[in-house]
């Protein structure tokens, strides 16, 4: 008899009209649908046609109503929905479903009279305060569709995104705060994006913070104080009920991140999302409901956060950690493993970048180590990570952490998804029973395997294809895609672009699958490894080989705490692979130039772990050098074209970086260390052309 998880996935992907009928059944519609699903075929204005799918066609749902009145409705009030911890303005704060729902229906309220109403966008651009969940769910209540966009964000890119998505309204606050930064004003940064901006937002509802207040606000101008408005409305009980929208109605727009070109809007889908969210929380996070508290370290930029730290956890009645800080420096390294004892955390997740950071500053780990043995981290279920690939040094050092101070079982999960899966398209469940609503006897889950994000995901029909889109033999390369219909939590379409949608996604495989943009492989078990970016394949003298891969081997050595690859041009072969890394000792040597005796330790590595083939062109070392997005996803792109640059001797030439960039200094740092990498390589053959000539 096949694993439960196993058994699951082929009922959804043999059967979705009877599987996602069933977990429809566990969140309330206004509406009940007739059907689970309708697939049929569209026709693009182009004339190209295209298979087109929705879930719950004719059903009608409040997604605002699931995730906090239902809870209020069935006794849960009381419960804790909400803890707010900001370590960067010293401020903790907890809010019931009680309180939540007291929160939402006035400030929906407010919206309404400010002209807000179902269909419009409603933009949000906010720190990670309690107000910024208020605003998504309020906005969710009327039935109009909010677009978030990360606190932050350069007055161009919130400019394109105004454009795209025209919205009605802007709910944004005085300032952001970046972790041990001084406060960031948004009033600069608004005011200059609409002016960039050809759509005008009518009104700009700002949520006033003392660290840094938003003077004045210019009624003339739209402005207005959201802390008056709200009072303003306490006081006449004004209240706004929750507004049924079609289950194919837009619930949010998200803006994929856009490292390479304009930034796509993912439209997200009422009904397939509160139903497939629903079953997702329960049945891969183990997160059930009053008693289970979910810490998500992302932002609410991000999909993760939407996902992980709003809706799901909300959905299930269970308490969400709304965290304002850093994983290092808002106080130290520690802060993380604070938040779990303090709040009694069930279950975690966050990026790998994140514990990558933690490891470099605390490279005993004497944070994890101290709470542990204090009994403050047994809460503890699952740690779940996903965002870039989990090299499996870091899982395995988590890993035994967790089976030596959590709870019993304890287990690092890597996951794979992306803002257009709305939820893990691949995982190890950690309650598989919850699909059958058997939560309480539920299966141990399967094995991990270290560098492997786990088995595909309910409804998620994933494959591994060549570049003509026929499947490969599992074990070997190739491009990650996925079949016809995606699960419900999934994009349908891009906002208001359906022929971006097709080009992007299923025209390269004739839309007989969607493609990922990922590379990598399934093993005989069905474990998926991710191993690239489709497009950081590295061809090194016709061998394809992964930076994944590659990045594995090198950081499989012990001194080396993180590592980038890149190709860089080579005459002989095309390209070879090229690494920066960042030791993990707490010695940062200066010099780019790594010694001969570690970059050899390296080069074994590789060759024993990919090939003689892969061996690097090259390494540089250094501290600060691999630029990253807010997200936590490494821009090799950034180091790629600085990398090709350098080659031919361009090294102040421009690069393009992407709005979405963590910290544009970082890419200065690294243009300094491939010059000095250069120099110094150069001065050596040099020295070695002349002592050639002397003999």
């Amino acid at each position: 008899m096949p694993p439960l998880q196993d058994d699951v996935y082929t009922r959804s992907i043999k059967d979705p009209e009877s599987f996602w009928s069933e977990q429809a059944e566990q969140i309330h519609w206004h509406k009940k649908p007739s059907k689970a699903y309708d697939k049929k075929t569209k026709t693009l204005k182009s004339g190209t046609k295209h298979a087109h799918w929705s879930w719950f066609p004719d059903g009608e749902v409040s997604t605002t109503y699931n995730c906090v009145d239902r809870h209020v409705k069935n006794g849960n009030g009381d419960r804790i929905a909400i803890c707010w911890d900001s370590p960067v303005t010293k401020v903790k704060q907890d809010f019931t479903y009680k309180q939540l729902l007291e929160e939402v229906e006035t400030l929906a309220g407010v919206l309404r009279e400010e002209g807000v109403k179902k269909g419009d966008v409603v933009l949000i651009y906010m720190p990670m305060i309690p107000a910024a969940l208020f605003a998504m769910l309020a906005i969710a209540r009327l039935g109009a569709i909010h677009a978030v966009v990360f606190g932050g964000f350069s007055p161009a890119a919130l400019a394109q995104r105004m454009e795209a998505s025209r919205p009605r309204a802007i709910m944004t606050a005085s300032c952001g705060i970046e972790g041990a930064k001084k406060p960031t004003g948004y009033k600069k940064l608004i005011e200059e994006a609409i002016q960039k901006s050809s759509f005008k937002p009518q009104k700009t509802i700002v949520w006033q913070r003392d660290e840094l207040r938003w003077d004045p606000v210019l009624k003339e101008d739209g402005q207005r104080n959201w802390q008056r408005l709200v009072k303003s409305a306490r006081n006449r009980g004004l209240k706004a009920d929750c507004v049924p929208i079609k289950s194919g109605d837009g619930l949010y727009i998200i803006y994929t991140s856009g490292t390479t070109g304009l930034p796509k809007g993912v439209v997200r889908e009422a009904g397939g999302h509160a139903v497939g969210l629903n079953l997702s929380i329960k049945y891969l996070f183990g997160v059930h409901g009053p008693g289970d508290v979910m810490f998500t370290a992302s932002d609410i930029g991000w999909v993760v956060g939407h996902s992980y730290i709003v809706y799901a956890p909300l959905l299930a009645g269970a308490t969400t950690v709304l965290f304002e800080g850093k994983p290092i420096g808002t106080p130290d390294a520690g802060t993380f493993w604070r938040i779990i004892e303090e709040y009694k955390v069930t279950t975690m997740f966050t990026a790998p970048t994140a514990l990558r950071a933690i490891r470099n500053a605390d490279g005993d780990n004497d944070f994890f180590e101290d709470r542990g043995k204090a009994g403050g981290l047994k809460t503890l279920r699952a740690l779940f990570l996903a965002g870039e690939r989990s090299e499996p040094s870091i899982v395995q050092l988590y890993q035994k952490l967790l089976a030596k101070h959590c709870a019993n079982g304890a287990t690092v999960i890597d996951n794979w998804w992306s803002s257009e899966s709305g939820s893990p398209i691949s995982g190890i469940a950690l309650s598989a029973g919850a699909a059958d609503g058997k939560t309480s006897n539920s299966p141990k889950p399967l094995s991990i395997k270290p560098g492997s994000a786990g088995k595909a995901m309910p409804g998620f029909d994933v494959r591994v294809v060549d570049d003509q889109g026929k499947e490969v033999k599992r074990g070997s390369m190739g491009n990650i895609v996925m079949g016809i219909p995606l699960a419900p939590t999934a994009f349908t379409t891009l906002w208001e672009d359906e022929e971006r949608f097709y080009r992007g996604y299923l025209k390269r495989f004739d839309g007989n699958w969607v493609d990922t943009g990922d590379a990598g492989m399934m093993d005989e078990e069905g474990y998926i490894s991710i191993m690239s970016r489709a497009d950081d394949i590295i061809n090194v003298a016709a061998h394809r080989f992964s930076t994944g891969a590659i990045e594995q081997a090198v950081t499989s050595h012990p001194d080396i705490g993180e590592a980038a690859v890149v190709g860089i041009p080579d005459a002989l072969k095309g390209h070879l692979p090229f690494a920066f890394i960042t030791l993990s000792t707490h010695s940062h040597p200066h010099h780019a130039v790594p010694d001969n005796e570690l970059f050899k330790e390296v080069q074994k590595l590789v060759r024993e772990q990919i090939g003689a083939i892969a061996n690097l062109g090259g390494m540089i070392q250094g501290k600060g050098m691999i630029p990253k997005t807010r997200s936590g996803k490494t821009l090799r792109r950034v180091l790629r074209e600085l990398l090709e640059n350098a080659t031919h001797g361009e090294f102040d030439k421009e690069v393009q970086i992407p709005s979405t960039i963590e910290d544009k200094d970082v890419v200065e740092v690294a243009r300094a260390k491939i010059h000095e990498y250069f120099e110094k390589k150069g001065k050596d053959l040099h020295k070695a052309t002349e002592v050639r000539a002397k003999l």
